[in-house]
């Protein structure tokens, strides 16, 4: 019996995707599925829809997966990105504000299943890499990827040119890939 060791190489689930092997989509779950929920989790603020997002969000890696190009940067930032883009959509959605519009005081409350996603975010260490940033670099992560702004949308709240966002927020990633190296 032949035990199957885990992939560490993205090259590996693109190969695999690419060859439509349905042990790449699963293998590709295990090893991001925690890390795109607390994105889309921190965008959209309820479980059951993040849920949904997060399995959309590998129905189009596996459709798309004809499209990531690795000249152009990583496969995990290519689906961070359409899980991102997702999530935002959904936000931007009537369904989206009509449900805000109704929600009842109950929903307001914190609950268990609240925390219970919290801590899947914590639990990666996101939170503690972006926190070591420079603050100017942190609150652009921070209003970029983690409440869904767009990078124009950042740069109208905060008074910055569009161009020093985007420059700031490349400089943000090289930083966190430098830390996350460290660790």
């Amino acid at each position: 019996m032949k035990i199957s060791q885990p992939l560490h190489d993205e090259s590996e689930f693109v190969a695999l995707l690419k060859s439509r092997d349905k042990k790449g989509i699963e293998k590709l779950y295990d090893n991001y599925s925690d890390s795109i929920f607390g994105v889309i989790f921190k965008i959209v603020q309820k479980e059951d829809v993040a849920e949904d997002l997060l399995q959309e969000t590998f129905v189009k890696v596996w459709k798309k997966i004809e499209s990531y190009d690795s000249s152009k940067g990583r496969l995990f930032t290519w689906m961070l990105n359409i899980a991102r883009n997702g999530a935002i959509d959904y936000t931007r959605s009537k369904h989206y504000n009509k449900a805000l519009k109704v929600q009842s005081i109950d929903n307001a409350v914190y609950n268990e299943s609240d925390a219970r996603s919290e801590i899947k975010t914590d639990s990666i260490g996101v939170k503690e890499l972006v926190n070591s940033l420079d603050p100017k670099f942190k609150l652009l992560i921070d209003k970029f990827y983690f409440e869904g702004y767009t990078q124009q949308e950042v740069s109208d709240e905060l008074n910055i040119p569009l161009g020093t966002v985007k420059t700031r927020i490349r400089q943000a990633i090289i930083e966190l890939r430098k830390v996350f190296e460290q660790k």
